[in-house]
């Protein structure tokens, strides 16, 4: 298994002094079920349950005090549980709807019995809640695919991951490092960070055995929508996760989706892939302090895809098509680069928030600007231009920078790091004065570590 961030944060979690039950969410095929068997090896007694495979086991929470259910289940792992030496992993909960609500009473019961639970979003969204969540008994992790940095790992580049995080200014990135990183920031553009799909690049190196791989992911989500076609209509989704790849780096507009559709219906499908995780909505926010979404215009949005491969493989994109990392980042309007910088920004937030991400948008008649994403460091907002080349114009950054008088901006394109200060007009706004930290795309995920000394 390919080393994952995700195993810090299970074990920080065991260690707490109030573990409460975990959930881990996210979309299917990010590795849920094998990061938690991985973790079971922690623990004297690793006990499972799939409730897909199992659906029968409900049966041991219908109706019963915890009291009652925990014997049944040792009866059924054959062993006793021991507090603090046992975990206990629930699979595919959205199949065992009396299983969520009794995680509270593992929580105020048997707090030292550890208990991690996991399911796909999508299935537990749309299925009907009878039920009311624990709240304030559970806490969540959400898991995102592999971020660059652990696919690098993956790939036994460790030197080069150990660059990338000491990395810091004013130092300098010899070129042959440079294009080596680079290169493989063009690589994961391709294979992409579904754990199933780097496996079998080491297994293989065969991008058309990586394309397999993800079109079988993609015709999962596909198959699930079927499962719920009294709340959905399975058709509409399968259009809507269609029609997304496309959009990327644009705002969305419903007619962009489905022409024959309602917006309401369109909003509903959408609404359901994001909190399925298998696309992320970015709403415009006005930026003008944290937190960001208490300001978002909820008209105005787009999207971005689940992951980065999957995107290159719904874009019919080949690794043998492509001979630099600008190639491949300016296809489809650059909309590779837009989806590897969101998808690393994503996965930068704390485990235990849904991750989200916002951007600004100004619509006016022969000025408008939109600034790529938002997003913030403490206090402090921070826009984000991406480009898939090594230049391009700043001027919405200049104009939102000027229309704000904040103080730092960052730009990530395929050039080496650079910080400098920018002193511009921009006519009706006014002055724009500011330090622009210019990064390298695979320097995405130490945003916040090289923002630190500057805000």
């Amino acid at each position: 298994m390919i080393a994952r961030s995700g195993m810090g944060v299970l074990k920080k979690w065991r260690n707490s002094p109030h573990c409460k039950p975990l959930v881990l969410l996210r979309a299917r095929q990010v590795g849920k079920t094998a990061l938690g068997r991985e973790f079971g090896k922690e623990f004297d007694q690793y006990i499972e349950i799939n409730f897909d495979e199992h659906p029968s086991k409900n049966a041991y929470f219908e109706g019963r005090p915890l009291e009652q259910t925990i014997p049944l289940l040792e009866v059924d792992a054959g062993q006793k549980f021991e507090d603090g030496k046992t975990l206990l992993f629930f699979d595919e909960v959205q199949a065992a709807q009396a299983v969520l609500p009794m995680l509270r009473y593992f929580y105020e019961k048997r707090p030292n019995l550890h208990v991690i639970a996991a399911g796909s979003l999508l299935e537990f969204l749309l299925a009907d809640h009878t039920f009311s969540m624990p709240v304030g008994r559970i806490r969540y992790c959400f898991l995102e695919p592999l971020t660059f940095e652990e696919f690098l790992r993956g790939l036994g580049q460790e030197h080069l991951v150990e660059f990338v995080e000491t990395f810091a200014l004013p130092q300098t990135i010899p070129d042959p490092i440079h294009e080596k990183l680079m290169y493989f920031v063009q690589l994961y553009c391709l294979v992409g960070g579904m754990p199933e799909a780097c496996a079998r690049w080491l297994e293989t190196e065969n991008f058309s055995a990586i394309q397999q791989v993800h079109a079988e992911i993609l015709q999962t989500y596909q198959d699930d929508f079927s499962k719920y076609r009294k709340r959905i209509d399975p058709e509409l989704l399968r259009t809507v996760m269609g029609s997304v790849p496309r959009l990327i780096g644009g705002k969305i507009r419903y007619n962009q989706l489905s022409r024959t559709t309602t917006p309401n219906h369109l909003r509903m499908a959408l609404q359901a892939l994001d909190a399925a995780g298998v696309t992320s909505q970015i709403y415009h926010t006005s930026g003008n302090g944290v937190p960001l979404g208490a300001e978002v215009d909820p008209k105005k949005f787009k999207a971005l895809f689940l992951d980065v491969g999957l995107l290159a493989t719904s874009l019919s994109l080949r690794l043998v098509d492509f001979h630099t990392t600008e190639d491949l980042l300016l296809v489809n309007r650059g909309a590779s680069a837009e989806q590897y910088v969101g998808q690393q920004l994503l996965a930068n937030g704390p485990s235990w928030i849904k991750p989200e991400l916002f951007y600004w948008h100004r619509e006016k008649r022969g000025s408008n600007a939109e600034v790529d994403y938002i997003t913030h460091e403490g206090q402090h907002v921070i826009p984000v231009e991406v480009k898939a080349g090594k230049t391009g114009s700043l001027r919405s950054l200049h104009t939102f920078m000027a229309s704000k008088a904040y103080k730092t901006a960052v730009r990530f394109n395929t050039d080496t790091p650079s910080l400098t200060e920018v002193s511009t007009e921009i006519n009706q706004v006014g002055q724009a004065d500011y330090r622009l930290l210019s990064l390298p795309l695979y320097m995405t995920g130490q945003l916040s570590r090289l923002l630190e000394p500057l805000v």
